[in-house]
């Protein structure tokens, strides 16, 4: 009986993969409602801000980012903005005025910007398929990635999409 040999055709191909997902960072982000430090949740008085601020534990935010955020419409004066920062300096990693989904994806698009893609010179390199992942990663995924590879596909590597071959 003759023995048949399988070829694995995704293997064969020297195709790549390229997953957004090694690039999110594990850094737990949490936000800070400055709502909570105002005069009724909506006026900035020095004096109470102040007071406020200087009695809250900012050691619970070690090691994390923090997305400052105000869930009323109160007008926050930029000095606010500054002694917060001097609060949160010694324990966060980042800080930001967002909230943690918009933060997340900053952390996420720097960790990509900073990536050593050099591995994937002359490839021929799929970025992975993720419905969950916002555009703007595979946006920025191919800019970065155009100079190095030889052709570039979205999907996954049994059957990319073609973006480009050179």
């Amino acid at each position: 009986m003759e023995q048949k040999t399988f070829i694995n055709k995704a293997e064969a191909s020297g195709i790549i993969a390229f997953d957004l997902l090694q690039y999110k960072p594990a850094i737990e982000i949490v936000e800070l409602d400055i709502k909570d430090h105002l005069f009724m949740g909506m006026i900035v008085k020095e004096k109470e801000f102040k007071e406020s601020i200087a009695a809250v534990d900012f050691s619970v935010y070690n090691e994390k980012a923090v997305g400052i955020i105000c869930s009323t419409d109160a007008i926050i004066p930029p000095w606010a903005f500054m002694i917060l920062m001097d609060k949160l300096f010694p324990y966060v990693v980042y800080a930001d005025l967002n909230n943690a989904e918009t933060i997340l994806l900053d952390l996420w698009k720097r960790r990509l910007m900073y990536a050593d893609l050099k591995s994937y010179k002359n490839q021929k390199v799929v970025v992975r398929a993720r419905t969950d992942h916002d555009p703007s990663l595979y946006l920025l995924a191919a800019g970065l990635l155009k100079p190095w590879v030889k052709s570039l596909m979205y999907g996954e590597i049994g059957m990319p999409k073609v973006i480009f071959k050179t």
